[in-house]
């Protein structure tokens, strides 16, 4: 490929340029991810405050999401042109400036546009965070280096949600949403003063021979484990945000009866994707004889369904114990799936890691607010069971196209492509 530097072998482990990369992205993550999902944390003292209803409120979140999709691509194209790094900082300080902006919206028309502004911004960032990873840090442990991303982007929506969510109550849902953007404009600053230059970039220019934005996007699209790798962002994300977005209404009523700023506390299960994101890598490499991305990917969407059931329990401390358990395979089946899609990419490595985030987002905002209509008809019930079918789904296409051979092996020789 001809953007690549073939003599550049990224920063190895422990190197003062990796911890650059992990710390930046990793602040990078948490700066975007928590304006993303700080409204998720507020959802019903939003929708008391707007009077509108629990769908309509859940909303909010995917505009910005919605917004996010839109953006990946455009996002990962200008980085192709200019680079990985200026593009995310261009993509940050917009996203603060706008997250800034939210509190202040009059009603839910012009709270819908902005988030889907500030969502579009945010895009800058998952675009081209994996891309640039794979570029910058060396193939050996570009696995654990994913990982360690990921878990940025859940310290981040915990954040954001857990830091709305008591200052909502306490105050109003536009200080709690206020309070996290400024936190997240102290994360960009780490971003700005510690990812290190690029270089394992070259910009690609007109002349450049090889496929256009559109070719390199074709690419990605034509090759099946790829589509299926998208077809798990889509699917689970997709779940994940359906249980996040209506857990809030759940808590809140009977038997649980839960004031908002108790029922927010459970947004500390994120904690058990920081810690299952990085292991997740780690064990997929410790298995890569045996196909170990796959069969990581499987034994997370087990584990997703596994917690999943528990939710359905009357008892608070089984629906803890299930949300905990969930979260944990959500984001072990996040690491893999999304680290997994650039390394099998043989052109448009960026659009390979642009397209996992377009379906994973369209999956958020769509299957995220459909979550709601089974929630209002059937209860939690319905929505488990809605959730439940996405994760089988999932677990279905990896387990007929993402065979044990097309695991770390291809990963590593579509590395090597030019």
């Amino acid at each position: 490929m001809s953007g690549r530097r073939q003599a550049w072998v990224g920063h190895a482990k422990g190197s003062p340029g990796y911890r650059g990369v992990l710390v930046g992205l990793a602040a990078a993550g948490m700066a975007t991810f928590a304006q993303l999902y700080s409204l998720q944390g507020v959802l019903p003292g939003l929708a008391q405050d707007l009077d509108i209803s629990a769908s309509s409120a859940a909303l909010t979140v995917s505009a910005a999401t919605l917004g996010l999709a839109a953006a990946v691509i455009p996002w990962s194209a200008a980085a192709d042109r200019f680079g990985r790094l200026p593009v995310m900082r261009l993509a940050i300080t917009a996203a603060v400036v706008l997250g800034l902006l939210v509190p202040f919206s009059p009603n839910l028309p012009v709270l819908l546009v902005l988030r889907f502004i500030e969502g579009a911004a945010m895009g800058g960032i998952p675009a081209v965070a994996l891309a640039y990873l794979s570029e910058e840090v060396s193939r050996m442990h570009a696995a654990v280096a994913a990982g360690s991303y990921v878990s940025g982007t859940t310290i981040g929506g915990l954040a954001g949600r857990i830091v709305a969510a008591p200052l909502s109550d306490a105050a109003n849902w536009r200080v709690g949403v206020g309070v996290v953007s400024l936190l997240a404009a102290g994360a960009a600053v780490v971003f700005m003063l510690t990812a290190p230059r690029q270089r394992g970039f070259s910009p690609l220019r007109r002349a450049d021979p090889g496929p256009g934005l559109a070719g390199r996007l074709l690419a990605n699209l034509r090759n099946p484990r790829q589509v299926v790798l998208y077809l798990q962002g889509f699917l689970l994300m997709g779940g994940f945000v359906a249980v996040y977005n209506y857990l809030g209404f759940r808590l809140g009523a009977a038997p649980f009866s839960l004031p908002q700023s108790v029922a927010s506390s459970l947004f500390l299960a994120y904690l058990a994707g920081t810690w299952s994101s990085r292991a997740a890598g780690t064990l997929a490499g410790r298995l890569s004889a045996r196909g170990g991305r796959r069969t990581v990917l499987l034994g997370s969407i087990t584990v997703m369904a596994a917690g999943l059931a528990l939710t359905l329990s009357a008892w608070l401390p089984a629906v803890i114990a299930g949300l905990v358990v969930f979260t944990a395979g959500f984001f072990a089946a996040h690491s893999i799936a999304s680290g997994w899609t650039p390394l099998l990419a043989t052109e448009g490595r960026a659009q390979a890691s642009s397209l996992y985030n377009l379906f994973y987002y369209v999956g958020s905002s769509l299957l995220g607010w459909v979550g709601g209509i089974f929630f209002q008809i059937w209860g939690w019930a319905g929505l488990s069971t809605f959730v439940g079918a996405l994760l089988a789904a999932a677990a279905a296409a990896a387990a007929v196209v993402l065979s044990p051979q097309a695991g770390p092996a291809a990963a590593s020789t579509a590395l090597k492509a030019p």
